[in-house]
């Protein structure tokens, strides 16, 4: 087990649920447009959510992102320490640095000295194309190897410095790199990971390159916070994040659709009405499975291990409960399908 810190509330490590971070993409400097973006993350199910400080500017406007922010912040820093100095002082909860990029050992000590007043966690962020230059010429290149040691170099740095509260992070754009490192990393050190595919592109290839890559390490037990890095709205990957852990069985919290893959008998929209319910009931969080088939010949049974669900037919479609007789339905089959939900979790949303 690793070792745990706090970002905020919320813990890191050390047996704690797993974590799903995003990254706002909106001008820091702009509190309403951030502090906006942050809410919606946050209702979408955002654990934790970093934001770029550039200047100094930035650093100033993370005293009103924190007042007004449902969940704990990170900083992200690159090349000026004293900028996450401020930020820490303006109420951040955690910092992440990009080994190499903010100065030498003395500028790491005098972050330090601020991390341990404040008590603030920082993360070393290791990014496949950020690895200094004499770790790729001792290792011929970008490796697993050489992106570990950039780390942990780093974290002795802090060490020394008397400062431990730190996790780490390992990313390329390569699946395979990426949870190479990651496994070495667990095994050469116990301090927490935050884990992600970095650039892994458009929603479409991103999402299943995170999920490969995040969702092999998580069924490993590598992993204490995740990121699905994605191109474009940054609310989609909080989503997706959450959906790697319900699959690796790490959440149980809200509904979960299954529907089948669609054949010739299919004989109700099965994409359009698992969509609609869905959408109908994502601020639910009790833990349920709702099944959507396409057929009442195998529905039923293919779906036994749903709470509930529905089969189309070409003239209607039967609803089921769990442990009750299934039941003909015609008409609105989602509708009748969202009303059930509502009425099992004791909604009238």
């Amino acid at each position: 087990m690793t070792r745990q810190v706090f970002a905020g509330r919320v813990a890191i490590g050390g047996g704690a649920p797993v974590s799903v971070q995003t990254m706002t993409n909106t001008d820091t400097r702009d509190v309403e447009a951030t502090l906006n973006q942050i809410r919606a993350m946050a209702e979408a199910g955002a654990d934790i959510v970093r934001v770029s400080v550039y200047d100094e500017a930035c650093a100033e406007a993370v005293r009103a992102l924190v007042d007004g922010s449902p969940v704990p912040l990170v900083a992200d820093i690159h090349f000026n320490h004293r900028l996450a100095i401020r930020s820490i002082e303006n109420g951040i909860s955690k910092v992440r640095i990009n080994p190499g990029n903010i100065g030498g050992e003395g500028n790491v000590r005098e972050l330090a000295d601020c991390l341990k007043q404040y008590r603030i966690p920082v993360r070393i962020g290791v990014n496949s194309g950020s690895i200094e230059k004499d770790l790729l010429e001792k290792y011929g290149g970008v490796t697993a190897q050489g992106m570990v040691e950039s780390g942990l170099n780093h974290a002795r740095m802090l060490e020394r410095a008397g400062y431990d509260q730190i996790v780490l992070s390992y990313k390329a754009t390569d699946v395979p790199k990426t949870v190479e490192a990651c496994r070495l990393a667990a095994k050469l050190s116990d301090y927490p990971q935050h884990i992600g595919v970095t650039e892994s592109g458009t929603a479409d290839v991103g999402v299943v390159k995170s999920a490969v890559g995040i969702g092999a390490l998580l069924l490993e037990g590598i992993g204490d916070t995740i990121r699905v890095s994605l191109s474009g709205d940054p609310v989609q990957e909080v989503g997706a994040g959450l959906a790697i852990l319900r699959a690796c069985g790490l959440r149980k919290d809200g509904v979960e659709i299954v529907s089948c893959p669609t054949c010739g008998r299919t004989g109700i929209d099965v994409e359009g009405i698992a969509r609609r319910v869905r959408e109908a009931t994502k601020d639910i969080r009790v833990p349920l499975k709702v099944a959507v088939m396409g057929c009442i010949v195998n529905g039923p049974g293919e779906a036994r291990e749903a709470d509930l669900g529905i089969a189309g037919g070409r003239d209607g479609g039967a609803l089921f409960v769990k442990n009750q007789p299934p039941r003909a339905v015609k008409g609105d089959l989602a509708q009748a399908l969202i009303d059930e939900i509502r009425r099992m979790v004791g909604s009238d949303a």
